[in-house]
């Protein structure tokens, strides 16, 4: 018999559902998911795959206060006075790379 140990985790009763419905159909038990990601955080000496903070979706300009659109173009104009500015082929690359748009 090969030497194992258990693994206990208490996560939230929905997530465990919804993951074990998707490893069903894969066929994975889960506890080979668990083995998997065992294996890919030792062979990646970290976690397999990228952690950051979500990405925050733009906010619509008709979703603004009047004040808080004034706030956010006053913050505008400040950046421009202090040379601040970018080209529009830094805009579309930065909103590429932020928002995939």
């Amino acid at each position: 018999m090969a030497n194992t140990s258990a693994v206990y985790a208490r996560i939230d009763t929905g997530l465990k559902e919804n993951a074990e419905g998707i490893l069903s159909k894969l066929g994975i038990s889960p506890t080979s998911a668990i083995q998997m990601l065992y294996s890919q955080i030792v062979l990646q000496r970290g976690m397999p795959f990228e952690l950051r903070l979500p990405i925050t979706a733009p906010t619509a300009i008709g979703g603004m206060s009047r004040a808080e659109l004034d706030h956010e173009l006053n913050k505008g104009m400040e950046s421009l006075r202090a040379g601040n500015g970018i080209s529009a082929d830094e805009v579309d690359a930065a909103l590429a790379r932020e928002f995939g748009i």
